[in-house]
């Protein structure tokens, strides 16, 4: 890469699609869903004229809450052609993050599918926005949510109130080629094209804001480092709604004209299927998901005759799961990426000519054109060699700020631009980082990020709850799980249960506490400041997770 990419996201799969037009784009495995770069550009074309036929103008945002689907790729270029801001939701969320993220993100359209897992998408909306079974398509009033006028269902059935996919093809006629042209030539490389809610260092989620420039880069960074082509195909099982499926697999393919393979959600059996039947040359998951994969009863009957690559990132990546990855699975030239999504997401990575000791061992050296280094905490003051402290980041890729929160974005990157990850790192004398722990208390799990407070400030609302610390505990298959330790009202009753259930009915089952602990007390400092990390060491020991606790992760 010998200088940045100075071009759109609807620019570049135009450029792709010219020059690779009968190369296969998408291939699904499990729908009838093939398509080369010139029909995956066309289709997006008419998705972004449909938009706009709808009303949703440049800088409207538009959130989409569903799995890995052909549309979520099709959603994604179109809102990028016609300069709409794509604010992407977790598949995990129930109706309390929900309803936060559609305030606080001012979305104007959402887009969603029916449902996953044990969550119904469509009764959620209904019962968050009753005004919905009365209304017409796309004149939404909410009083809940002023900014919310288009519900777009994924699916042929007509629901009251939304418009269905095919409803988007049809509108596509109101809108000229020429139309769309204009409106995707007046667009900014810098303009902000998409929103991805993240923990962040403090309170509820926050949307960061990335851009074409920050995105495509980025994206094409990566794939460079995977020494991607388009001869290559990439099977992608993490979800889209991550940076992780959106930049790392979409984006680094798409800027290489590289086969995309998706996984509508995480499966092991259908992961192997479309390496074994595709011939995948790459394949990126969080290493729960190569365990899963190793583990698989099935695991000896496949073979992966041509993967060669792809990324294990998301959380710490056991040594002994990166070496049977390379070993067993014949990944030789897998790598790492360490970033955060303020980041879109990467900042440092392993590449496939380090040898296997550095791609276990570190999370390789910055990308090119952004600086990385390891500061003090105390006066960011840059550290020696081999000293630990806090990464930090400066470059192209580091987010416009969190929408609509000032505060918080001067507390992430300072008056120098550098961005402060709150993750405590070394770097030795050849440039190669290892990232030792977190500054933060945020928890890990299986490539999610859990922040503490969010469920603390739900558990609060427990009328059994007066005192609640919410911790992370060492797991050997998730990294990391959640821990609530609690403190009852005087005279007040609750099971473990009750409260697993009370959190798993109203939160994203991935914040469903593992382990809850009723006590008396919590310990403090003497200036009366909780001591989490004592939480942390007393869990350990009374669950025997000694061994967990002492996985050597790169």
């Amino acid at each position: 890469m010998n200088e940045l990419l100075k071009i759109t996201i609807g620019d570049l799969l135009d450029e792709i699609a010219e020059k690779y037009p009968d190369h296969e784009a998408v291939i699904y495995t499990d729908r009838p869903f093939r398509k080369t770069y010139s029909q995956f550009r066309d289709l997006c074309n008419e998705v972004a004229k449909g938009m706009m036929a709808m009303g949703i103008k440049n800088g409207d945002h538009v959130a989409i809450w569903a799995t890995n689907y052909p549309e979520w790729l099709l959603a994604m270029f179109a809102t990028a052609k016609i300069g709409a801001v794509l604010v992407t939701v977790n598949t995990n969320y129930k109706i309390f993050e929900v309803e936060y993220l559609l305030r606080q993100s001012d979305s104007s359209t959402l887009i969603l599918i029916e449902g996953f897992k044990d969550s119904n998408y469509v009764d959620i909306i209904y019962e968050l926005c009753p005004e919905l079974k009365e209304s017409a398509p796309g004149k939404l009033e909410s009083k809940a949510f002023p900014f919310l006028k288009n519900i777009i269902y994924i699916g042929e059935k007509k629901l009251p109130g939304m418009y269905n996919w095919n409803d988007l093809y049809e509108m596509a006629s109101k809108v000229s080629d020429e139309e769309l042209y204009e409106r995707q030539k007046s667009l900014d490389i810098h303009d902000v094209i998409n929103m991805q809610y993240t923990s962040g260092t403090t309170g509820f989620p926050k949307g960061v804001m990335l851009t074409h420039y920050n995105l495509v880069n980025n994206g094409k960074t990566i794939g460079d480092g995977m020494k991607f082509t388009h001869k290559d195909k990439l099977c992608i099982p993490v979800p889209f709604f991550h940076c992780f499926g959106s930049v790392l697999g979409i984006l680094a393919s798409v800027t290489h004209g590289t086969t995309m393979v998706p996984i509508e959600y995480y499966r092991p059996l259908k992961v192997m299927e479309a390496l074994q039947n595709e011939e995948c040359t790459a394949v990126h998951g969080v290493p729960t998901m190569f365990i899963g994969i190793l583990e698989h009863p099935e695991f000896s009957k496949f073979k992966f005759p041509k993967l060669r690559t792809g990324i294990m990132a998301g959380s710490p990546c056991p040594i002994k799961v990166m070496r049977q990855v390379i070993d067993v699975m014949g990944a030789k030239e897998i790598i790492i990426v360490y970033g955060q999504t303020e980041a879109s997401p990467g900042c440092t990575m392993t590449t496939v000519d380090d040898s296997i000791e550095l791609r276990v061992s570190t999370v390789g050296r910055a990308f090119p054109f952004i600086e990385c280094k390891v500061v003090n905490p105390e006066t960011n003051e840059e550290v020696p060699y081999g000293v630990p402290g806090e990464f930090v980041v400066r470059g192209y890729n580091v987010m416009k700020g969190y929408y609509k929160m000032p505060e918080a974005t001067a507390q992430a990157i300072d008056s120098e631009g550098w961005l402060h990850t709150g993750d405590l790192a070394t770097m030795d004398e050849n440039g190669y980082f290892k990232i030792t722990g977190r500054i933060k208390d945020m928890i890990i799990r299986g490539g999610e990020n859990i922040y503490p407070k969010e469920i603390e400030e739900f558990l609060y609302t427990h009328p059994a709850v007066k005192d609640v610390q919410v911790i992370g505990v060492p797991s050997k298959e998730y990294g990391e799980e959640v821990m609530a330790c609690i403190i009852l009202k005087e005279g007040a009753t609750v099971t473990e249960d009750e409260i697993k259930e009370f959190v798993r009915n109203n939160m994203a089952r991935h914040k469903t506490p593992k382990y809850v602990k009723f006590m008396d007390s919590f310990p403090m400092t003497a200036s009366g400041k909780i001591q989490k990390f004592k939480l942390r060491e007393m869990a350990i020991e009374e669950l025997n997770l000694q061994e967990a606790a002492s996985i050597e992760t790169a």
